[in-house]
């Protein structure tokens, strides 16, 4: 996957409760329940990103290299583009 990530909003539902945010997927009716870094990953899914982008952001909050967290982070992004709640431009 590579380009500029975008959230689908028309393909999903989602509401913050807490320190978590609970994502329904229209289509299927999944629930993910986005906490900690995955919560930090969907926040930084803004539109202006790619995945080096995102991944170089995560990196500097958690205070890490690209390289110790790019695998989750693609693991991530993978699922939630599998899932069509992100698209890649």
């Amino acid at each position: 996957m590579t380009g500029i990530l975008n959230k689908r909003p028309e393909r999903f539902v989602e509401t913050e409760i807490d320190d978590e945010v609970v994502v329904m997927d229209l289509s299927s009716g999944n629930f993910f329940s986005l906490k900690d870094s995955g919560l930090e990953i969907w926040r930084l899914i803004d539109g202006a990103r790619d995945r080096a982008g995102i991944t170089a952001a995560l990196a500097a909050t958690y205070a890490v290299t690209d390289s110790e967290i790019a695998e989750d982070v693609g693991a991530f992004l993978d699922q939630v583009l599998a899932a069509g709640l992100i698209e890649a431009q």
